[in-house]
This record gives structure tokens, sequence and C-alpha cells, in this order.
């Protein structure tokens, strides 16, 4: 059974086709710069990445383009053959706790929590509408990657600011990753052959949250309101104290657009360090003995290790710590360091299988209380199983 899964952005298009029944990869097609000059896109198709410059003015022509190819290469006879249409949206406010099939009510509810996610809400409606156009027919599922938080408790999601802001504006912790999470909660489950597990899941790349997760649901997560929250990032500075803010403003005479802008843009890895949000520029810098990029690096940690500390807790000792994300796959030292320094936990680190990059690894010795594994997420998989049940 082959089902797509789609995640649609403002000027790209990405489209993985898996045929589900052993859930794999049969191609990928990733479209840019879509209404801008110099479009091009890339193929990804037995073991080949192909790149071929091609005008196409929106998503609308892409996806003509994506179609065609399937049909070109051979990949299926015809478009009868796609079951099923997985569509990435950000927000799903706290109104949708599941994926949900797509009918007008929920793209009217998709436009109407833009407000929320203004940057990724309506490129994501603009491919949910192109496909509909082009495959009128086929089941379309929005995907929301704030779904699979909406498990917390109100005593979890809720800020203690006064309670109107929650009941008449929705200020509340939304959470984001929560396709990834998801995925991992799920792996880390037919790994360990074991449902009821308490997992922390630590998706650690540019942008990065921890959430602790028991039986398969999200009990807390550390992005809230916005994706700038919770631990540091690579240009987001996550937790920070708020008065920061208009002391800014007065100091810099900038506006609040300005420091919000140095906040997501020019802050994390990137604005500690002066050098680089790549954490691989990071250790480069390190071997160097930058000090800036040294205390990047320990502050980096710190708040990971905070997290991950109070999840702990809450979640009355954990099972499994995951490192997933391109941070959490790839490196060895972030991963090691946070090891060590929950010795007090009991995890025992496997130093030679923590060497491992990019590849479900466990990383801890058998001894130690509290394993630790490697698991590269797969947030394409992820909604294209979801779409899954949907048909089953």
């Amino acid at each position: 059974m082959k089902i797509l899964s789609v995640n649609s952005g403002s000027s790209s298009l990405k489209v993985s086709l898996y045929e589900m029944d052993n859930q794999t990869l049969i191609i990928n097609v990733i479209f840019e710069r879509i209404g801008l000059d110099n479009t091009f896109y890339t193929i990804n198709y037995n073991n080949e990445k192909t790149k071929k410059e091609r005008l196409f003015k929106n998503h609308e022509e892409a996806i003509q383009i994506f179609l065609e190819e399937l049909i070109n290469l051979e990949v299926i006879k015809n478009l009868n053959e796609i079951k099923g249409i997985g569509h990435r949206v950000v927000h799903g406010a706290d109104k949708y706790k599941i994926s949900t099939k797509i009918d007008d009510d929920v793209i009217i509810d998709i436009e109407t929590f833009s407000h929320l996610a203004p940057l990724h809400n309506p490129p994501n409606l603009v491919g949910i509408r192109a496909f509909k156009k082009l495959l009128p027919d086929t089941l379309s599922v929005a995907v929301f990657d704030t779904s699979f938080h909406q498990t917390m408790n109100n005593d979890a999601y809720i800020y203690p600011v006064p309670y109107e802001w929650y009941s008449k504006y929705g200020v509340r912790k939304y959470g984001f990753h929560g396709i990834s999470h998801h995925y991992i909660s799920e792996r880390i489950s037919e790994i360990l052959n074991n449902k009821d597990l308490k997992v922390i899941s630590c998706h650690l790349g540019n942008g990065g949250s921890i959430t602790a997760i028991k039986n398969g649901k999200c009990i807390d997560t550390s992005l809230g309101f916005t994706p700038i929250s919770g631990i540091m990032m690579g240009t987001r500075c996550g937790d920070i104290d708020v008065s920061i803010i208009p002391y800014m403003m007065k100091q810099t005479n900038n506006t609040i657009v300005e420091i919000m802008n140095q906040l997501n843009k020019n802050s994390g890895l990137l604005g500690v360090s002066g050098i680089s949000n790549d954490l691989r520029e990071i250790e480069a810098g390190i071997k160097k003995k930058n000090e800036r990029c040294i205390l990047a690096k320990q502050l980096y940690i710190n708040k990971i290790l905070m997290y991950i500390s109070y999840y702990n807790t809450i979640l009355g000792g954990t099972d499994v710590i995951v490192f997933t994300a391109g941070v959490g796959e790839n490196s060895s030292l972030i991963r090691g360091e946070v090891m060590n320094q929950l010795q007090s936990l009991g995890v025992e680190i496997d130093q030679k299988n923590n060497e491992v990059r990019g590849k479900e690894a466990k990383i801890t010795t058998d001894a130690s209380k509290i394993s630790c594994y490697i698991i590269p997420t797969n947030e394409e998989l992820m909604i294209a199983k979801e779409v899954l049940r949907f048909i089953e």
C-alpha cells in the first residue's frame, strides 16, 4: 500500500512515497525556491540523487511535476495506487489531539490557528489545497506537530499567569516536534518489545525539545507556547527571564519585533559562541580552546540536564533516554557529556557504542540503571503510519 508524506513550506515542498506493507521509502523529492527564480528539485530514488532545474511557479505546479515523475520513473503505473496523503501541520491548538481526516471544517480550523503558527500553518495549507485539487478522491490526513503533546495534564501545560490569558486567549504550553517524539516513543517500544515504558526523548537539532513519555503518552515537554522556549538551541535562547526583553528594548531602543528576532535568530549556540549555530563548528572551536565555544557547549549541556533531571523526577524514574535529530544522532561529545553527568542516576556509558553516528544503537552498558539509545527520527514515516491507521 503506497502512501504519501508531505511537508509544505512557504517556498519548499518535501514529498515522500512509502510502501507501507514493509514501511520502506520508495522515493523522496524536494522542491526548492517555489515562487522565486532558479527553481529546482532533487529526486532521491534507487539510492541515487538527481537534481533537476525546471520552472514551477507555485506548489500546485511542483506537485504536478512530482506526479509526472512517479509515472515517468515507473514508480507507479497510475495515480490510483496512492491510497492516502499525510500532511504535516505544525499547529492544531488544543482541539486536535490525534491526526484527523481533512475536510472543509479542518481546513478552516488550520487557517484559524494560523495566528499561533503564522510562519507554518499557512504554507501547510497551501500544500493541502494543492493536493486536494490534483488528487481530490485520495484520503488526506492532517498530522499535527502539537497533537502528541495534548495528553499533558493541565498542571503541565498551564502557565502561572492570569488564568484569563489561557481561557480567553489560548496562552498555554502546546509543545512541538510532536511527530518526532511520537515516532521515538513507538520505535523504542518496538526495540524493547514493551509499550509500558518511561521514556525521556531528547530531540536535539538546530531546534530542540525534550519530552517525558509514559506508556506512550506525553507527560510534559520543554517547548511551550512557541518554539523559542525550553532548552538552549542553535539560534534560539530557550528559557530566559522575561524581564530581559523590556530591559533590552530600553537599552537598545529596539522594538519588540527586533528583540524577538534577536532571541529567535541570533541567540543560543550562535549567540554565545559568536561563531555558529552548527554544533560541528562549535566542537571544532572547542578543540582550538575557544573559550566561548566551550561556554556555549557547557550551557547547552546544562539546559539538557536540567530537563532530563526534572522529567526523571515526574516520571518516578526513567527506563530509557533516547537521543535523536541532528545533534542527538551525531554528536558523541554531547551525548557522552550528558550521560557522564547522569552517573548519579545510575547511567553507565558504553564508550565504544557512543561513537556510533546516525544509526540505531544502545549506548549504555547492560549494568546501566537507565538505558540510553540513539534512534534516528523519521517524521515522514510517522506521518505515513498515521495515514495507514485511518485506512485500516
